[in-house]
């Protein structure tokens, strides 16, 4: 296994840039998600480290060697597409073996490890079955074979589960990531279902545009976004953005609100006067009787044990995530109260949060 160390990581195809001086460490048994969008450059990044695109500037060390610019051959890294990228006229045995007759492997190594990846993944019975014939699972789990039998330094898997329809692809990525506690293999998966990365991951890079938005661990990206991009893609439904101006100094814990006081974490820097965002996640919104910030009722999604009401206010639509049995009536105005410590308030031009007592730590190390 390998710590991978990517630093000032650029990419460039002609006037276009994919990747913008991304820098981040993948700590050696990481399972490391690259989360985005489509076109945010979170595959160009996977490919590079691979060696299968090269970098226009930027280093990328792998087991403390720097290898921007060697060939994928010399990398040691196992690959996983989307598309499995199985051999058709092989069987499922002579699929996971192929890397390994490829080094000239004596027969007998080859066959007691691809006996032992079959027992890891659970494909036995399968093995001298075409992959023609197989489900969607099965193909991934041949192609996970294929990978792991090589006992790489690292694994690559760009959205591995993405074929897969919806109730089996939640099966797999439960499977994958028992796969990944097993082995302690360094793994980075790329995927833009934030729900995914949530979900599997011990680390998370969020990209918009080639650029690195966020960096760090589920939790931290979940309860202190760095960026109105990344509070709006992370979460469902998504923070709440209420809009208002004023000047932020150091040592603030209130903002004023439509004319009403707020509290907030303590503002650990200056701001000057500008356009502000006021963010909080529905989780932490609570309808009350009292509260003199008001809100009415515009709609109601039961869920189950919780219903999202949507409300309108004088700064904004916003969104409450409240138990399902809390009556929430159509058109009717109520007092809204939010829970101060896990509000975030971002320059609305710049997109980044200020640093406050509840961020300073995320944000700034």
């Amino acid at each position: 296994m390998a710590e991978i160390i990517i630093r000032n990581l650029r990419k460039e195809f002609g006037a276009f840039t994919a990747v913008q001086d991304s820098s981040f460490t993948i700590g050696d048994g990481e399972f490391f998600m690259l989360l985005g969008p489509s076109g945010c450059g979170k595959t160009t990044t996977l490919r590079m480290i691979a060696g299968l695109e090269l970098p226009t500037a930027g280093e990328i060390f792998i087991d403390g060697e720097e290898v921007s610019q060697k060939p994928a051959s010399q990398r040691d890294i196992a690959f996983v597409f989307q598309m499995f990228a199985l051999y058709p006229h092989m069987n499922v045995r002579r699929n996971i073996s192929y890397p390994l007759v490829s080094q000239g492997l004596p027969p007998a190594q080859v066959k007691t490890k691809v006996a032992e990846v079959a027992r890891i993944l659970g494909i036995e019975s399968i093995l001298d079955k075409p992959v023609g014939g197989l489900s969607g699972g099965d193909r991934q789990r041949v192609a996970l074979g294929r990978a792991i039998v090589r006992d790489p330094k690292a694994f690559m898997m760009d959205e591995p589960l993405g074929a897969l329809d919806a109730e089996f692809r939640e099966h797999m990525s439960e499977e994958l990531r028992a796969l990944h506690d097993r082995m302690g293999a360094t793994t980075v998966y790329v995927t833009h279902d934030q729900l995914e990365a949530m979900q599997m991951g011990d680390k998370i890079v969020v990209m918009n545009h080639g650029v690195v938005e966020q960096f760090g661990v589920p939790q931290d990206i979940y309860d202190h976004p760095a960026t109105l991009f990344v509070a709006d893609f992370i979460g469902s439904p998504s923070m709440n953005f209420l809009r208002y101006d004023g000047a932020v100094r150091a040592g603030d814990t209130t903002v004023s609100l439509g004319g009403v006081t707020m509290r907030t974490p303590e503002i650990q820097a200056d701001a000057a006067p500008g356009p502000r965002v006021f963010g909080v996640r529905p989780e932490h919104v609570r309808l009350t009787d009292s509260g003199a910030y008001r809100g009415k009722i515009e709609a109601s999604e039961y869920l189950g044990t919780t219903q999202i009401i949507t409300l309108s206010s004088s700064c904004g639509s916003l969104k409450a995530r409240v138990p399902s049995g809390q009556v929430a009536k159509l058109g009717e105005v109520v007092g809204l109260e939010f829970n101060p410590a896990t509000i975030s308030i971002f320059d609305e031009i710049t997109g980044r949060a200020l640093r406050s007592a509840a961020n300073a730590r995320v944000l700034h190390g």
